[in-house]
């Protein structure tokens, strides 16, 4: 494995430090604590192994959000999503393999198969076609008997948009047929908005469900405010796979924390309750920088996100100085702080602006800041 950092992880905002006065940078709700999630440790907990597929409490609740399509036994639990991509890409691929992802995507679903030494071919996203799917050039891009793996982000990070049920039922179609898997990182599943211009058939619970070549992706990070717990989980109802992943995964760490595993287990079962709450409330925050964008058109334009935290934004003509100077300044002369372009692969005139992190002052100050920015 060919380690190298990642720009998002170089500059992540824990690694900038105190200049950070309002963090736009985020791409999850706000951190929680025990208290504000009313979980109390037990002082007698034992501080022992869990089993090693994770709690079986977690695994059901994540079979059950699939709408019925999958069972505990299809779930791994592991420290974090991150964690589950590593497993899944180490496991299945080699250099010899060749790998088809789409960007703009979380960094590590690209960086993982270049450490590993694949052929990668990279379809872009445009902004142009509002960051929609392109089937036919996911298609045209299969190598019969080399490519191993089809991997895509959605709901998107960055951009927060969604494939359509029909787009991941074709690609889940055009994967079974070249004898390829197809992983899908549903991060951000359990944000998403209700939709304006889809019907119950527009969504898929999990893909995993839809055959036992497909390999979804999901965390408890974004939408539960509980990055640092680190829960995350892989589904696949292939039980030979399943059991490859397990043996990564014991090899890698043996079994997860009981205590992240105890707070998981409360949390999600207060799901049906904290959900929908956290959805309006972002629904909120996603109207006002809808608001904003419009006020801003002569500077700004977006594609509105279907789902998540965040949105992908981009600077239409060039801010004083240059685009560098216009971060620069940002940061230094307002202390906002935003996920520059480079972060996923694309120019810095796009930035990915997290709006569920901050609080609702923060949020606005923030906003105010990188106007003020554009035009200094």
């Amino acid at each position: 494995m060919n380690y190298q950092r990642m720009a998002i992880e170089k500059e992540a905002p824990e690694e900038v430090g105190s200049v950070i006065k309002c963090n736009l940078s985020e791409s999850a709700i706000s951190d929680q604590t025990l208290e504000s999630l009313n979980i109390t440790i037990p002082p007698d907990m034992v501080l022992t192994y869990t089993e090693h597929k994770g709690s079986h409490g977690i695994r059901s609740v994540v079979a059950q959000a699939a709408g019925g399509a999958i069972c505990a036994d299809d779930v791994l639990v592991t420290a974090g999503a991150s964690t589950s991509l590593f497993i899944v890409k180490s496991a299945i691929l080699g250099p010899q393999d060749h790998v088809i992802v789409t960007r703009p995507n979380y960094a590590t679903n690209l960086e993982i198969p270049r450490s590993v030494g694949c052929d990668i071919t990279v379809i872009d996203l445009d902004f142009e076609s509002q960051y929609r799917l392109p089937l036919d050039l996911v298609a045209a891009s299969i190598r019969p008997g080399v490519t191993k793996l089809i991997s895509i982000c959605s709901p998107n990070n960055p951009t927060g948009t969604t494939c359509t049920a029909a787009e991941v039922r074709s690609l889940a179609s055009l994967a079974r047929d070249n004898g390829c898997y197809l992983l899908v990182d549903e991060t951000y599943s359990e944000l998403r908005y209700p939709s304006q211009r889809a019907g119950e058939d527009d969504i898929i619970p999990s893909a995993a469900g839809l055959g036992s070549h497909v390999i979804s992706v999901g965390s408890m990070s974004k939408a539960y405010g509980v990055p640092g717990i680190r829960i995350g989980w892989l589904v696949n109802t292939d039980a030979r796979l399943q059991e490859k992943f397990l043996a990564a995964k014991e090899q890698i760490s043996i079994s997860g924390s009981v205590l992240d595993e105890y707070c998981a287990e409360r949390i999600l079962a207060r799901r049906a309750e904290l959900l929908p709450a956290t959805i309006a409330n972002m629904q909120k925050r996603r109207d006002r920088v809808e608001r904003w964008i419009a006020e801003e058109s002569e500077w700004l334009d977006w594609v509105k996100p279907d789902a998540g935290v965040m949105c992908f934004v981009k600077i239409k003509k060039q801010p004083a100085g240059g685009i560098s100077s216009f971060y620069e300044r940002l940061l230094q002369r307002h202390g906002v702080y935003i996920g520059r372009g480079g972060w996923f692969e694309r120019d810095d005139s796009f930035f990915r602006l997290g709006y569920g992190w901050p609080t609702w002052e923060e949020l606005e100050q923030g906003l105010a800041g990188i106007s003020k920015a554009l035009r200094e």
